[in-house]
């Protein structure tokens, strides 16, 4: 999603740029039009209608060329800011995949090892497939073309097969260790927390053990 508004956005500035570039360039033509037919009209006198007219028409045209000339640079700023931006993206999500693909690689090697040596059959392979994805029966028997009723026999079989009774053990036995660890989700900001000086670093002693009761009333 915001791939796609970065590269919205890049369009739009090249396409705003390639505007403002063709209307300066028409603006220039005017100013140095204006500029050539006063000079070949050669006025006797400056103050002419037709003079002042097109000094007018030259001034607003530079002014206008100059403006746009400003807002191009910037929108050419702005639009190599966001295809650097976009592109350091893209090779950071390119980076992720290829780390991501070499993961599932080495996970798929681990469960074809399992299944190898619970010598599931093809079908059951896939039927496990779809339990660890999450699918019910219904669903991996229609992406498999198969009935129910073969997805329910060949499911338990996989679960004989595995010694792991039921769809959660068996989900369980993969997924339970592939849990993100509790310090990659959480920060502890305990451990950053810096002592007042003079303070003592060393852990608090725990307080003392309670009396007895019954050395109380020993001395009664």
């Amino acid at each position: 999603m915001h791939d796609t508004q970065q590269e919205l956005l890049v369009d739009h500035l090249g396409d705003t740029t390639r505007i403002r570039v063709t209307v300066m360039i028409i603006l220039s033509a005017i100013v140095v039009g204006g500029v050539i037919d006063v000079i070949l009209d050669r006025p006797t006198t400056l103050w002419s209608a037709h003079i002042l007219l097109e000094v007018t028409l030259i001034v607003v045209s530079l002014g206008t060329a100059v403006y746009l000339a400003r807002g191009w640079y910037s929108a050419s700023r702005r639009l190599r800011r966001s295809q650097a931006e976009l592109a350091r993206e893209r090779a950071q999500q390119e980076a992720w995949r290829a780390r991501a693909e070499e993961a599932l690689a080495r996970l798929g090697t681990a469960l074809s090892e399992h299944f190898d040596a619970w010598g599931l059959t093809p079908a059951e392979r896939r039927v496990a497939m779809g339990i660890l994805r999450g699918w019910s029966h219904k669903r991996i028997a229609r992406e498999t073309g198969t009935s129910e009723r073969t997805i329910r026999q060949h499911a338990v079989a996989v679960y004989r097969k595995s010694g792991l009774e039921g769809r959660a053990r068996f989900s369980g036995f993969f997924l339970e260790g592939l849990m993100l660890p509790e310090e990659a989700l959480t920060r502890d900001d305990s451990s950053a927390t810096t002592a007042p000086p003079g303070a003592s670093t060393r852990p608090a002693s725990p307080p003392p053990p309670p009396r007895r009761a019954a050395a109380s009333r020993s001395g009664r």
